[in-house]
């Protein structure tokens, strides 16, 4: 398909590999121009040493250094050794990229790299079907199941590696749920958290919620909070931005803002305070709100509600969080908006540095708003197309980065 590069052909195996041989040459074969025999091809492997074989590989593209592991055992060795990776990941420093679904159930799709503006084949490791929990930081990607809530795993997309986390606390099969990772860019330590709320029976106004934290440090769940929630309940979205957990919660009343942010430190020990009482107002009537940490900001896509009708959307807003006010950063200019065609009340919307990726549910149609040049473009048009007129898409952003492991 025009527009399409496979990814799967090139994507690392998950078995650990050597080490480097760091031989170097002290001379090389002569060439006699006056022989043109099969015999005077020499291998650049014969001619490079090693180390800097390693550093002409890391200066190529993520993609070109799949492809180059296909040229020969020695190069796939390369570029699979954790020196390697490591290396790499300091020259590279790639934009972060958004995976599409293609609308089945099945875990497979395409991701966008925002840097070559190209499409490529992809299959997502771990899990079984396209509906799930998703959430991601500097790397690594997290999935939990969308029955249970039980089943959590950590995983590198690039490198496939992943991890199986211990089954968490509390209820099994909350009526909603949200998921948030975050990883320390320097220790690669990582705390996933699972905010569950359970309704009341009969009782549509209360809400048991709690909110569950693993460290990969420790391979531990805590559950520092469980509290009953009167006219709030929890949803699906959630961040961890500077150690701090922000969730979306919604009014469970049909009287005033429909939506508050919610906030809880990470480092907090439980005490008899209330989560109402760190509630933060939106900046205006929502039809959804979508959080994001970018460079340690926490930043929302909102869809904003008309007037008279505060559940119908009418335009898209981003707004940063500073201390306990919201700052307009932009709007979706009209015409980009119309561009999607018909857009839901909710949409999907995830970003990393300063990108921010805003996608209809109705269509594979994908815009990029970046934070720094202010500007909003269009994505390269993604191969998947729409077959049936109630397919749904979605998808998230992660970081490309190869050197991270679960």
């Amino acid at each position: 398909m025009e527009g399409e590069t496979s990814w799967i052909d090139y994507q690392f195996d998950d078995n650990k590999t050597q080490e480097f041989d760091l031989r170097v040459f002290d001379s090389y074969p002569e060439l006699n121009d006056d022989d043109n025999s099969e015999s005077n091809l020499i291998s650049i492997d014969s001619i490079l040493p090693d180390d800097l074989l390693e550093r002409i590989l890391a200066l190529l593209p993520i993609v070109s250094i799949f492809k180059a592991g296909a040229v020969s055992r020695k190069w796939y060795e390369i570029v699979q050794s954790r020196r390697f990776l490591c290396n790499a990941s300091r020259v590279l420093v790639p934009k972060p990229w958004y995976f599409m679904f293609t609308g089945s159930d099945e875990p497979i799709g395409y991701a966008y790299d925002p840097m070559d503006r190209k499409w490529y084949s992809f299959q997502l490791p771990c899990i079984e079907t396209s509906s799930c929990f998703i959430a991601s930081s500097y790397g690594l990607v997290c999935f939990m199941d969308n029955d249970s809530r039980s089943e959590l795993y950590v995983c590198n997309l690039i490198t496939k590696d992943h991890k199986k986390l211990v089954e968490p606390p509390g209820q099994k099969f909350p009526d909603y749920s949200a998921l948030a990772l975050s990883v320390d860019s320097l220790s690669h330590s990582y705390t996933a958290a699972v905010v569950k709320s359970k309704q009341i029976p009969n009782n549509f106004i209360q809400w048991n919620l709690s909110i569950h934290f693993y460290s990969s440090e420790t391979g531990m769940w805590i559950s520092p909070v469980k509290e009953l929630m009167t006219g709030w309940r929890g949803g699906d979205d959630s961040v961890i931005c500077d150690g701090v957990l922000y969730f979306l919660v919604h009014s469970t009343t049909l009287t005033g803002n429909q939506h508050a942010l919610a906030t809880f430190n990470l480092s907090s020990r439980p005490s008899n305070g209330l989560l109402s009482d760190s509630f933060i107002p939106v900046p205006c009537s929502l039809t959804c709100g979508r959080l994001m940490n970018l460079k340690s900001k926490l930043v929302m896509v909102g869809g904003i509600g008309k007037q008279d009708r505060p559940g119908i959307i009418k335009g898209i807003g981003i707004w940063a969080l500073k201390g306990r006010d919201w700052e307009e950063v932009s709007r979706m200019p009209h015409r980009f908006f119309q561009g999607f065609g018909e857009f839901d009340d909710v949409f999907a919307s995830s970003g990393f540095d300063n990108l921010v990726y805003i996608q209809s549910y109705g269509g594979p149609a994908l815009l990029v708003f970046d934070m720094s040049s202010r500007q909003w473009k269009w994505s390269q048009k993604c191969p998947v197309a729409k077959r049936f007129p109630l397919q749904l898409f979605t998808g998230f952003c992660f970081q490309p980065w190869l050197e991270i492991a679960p």
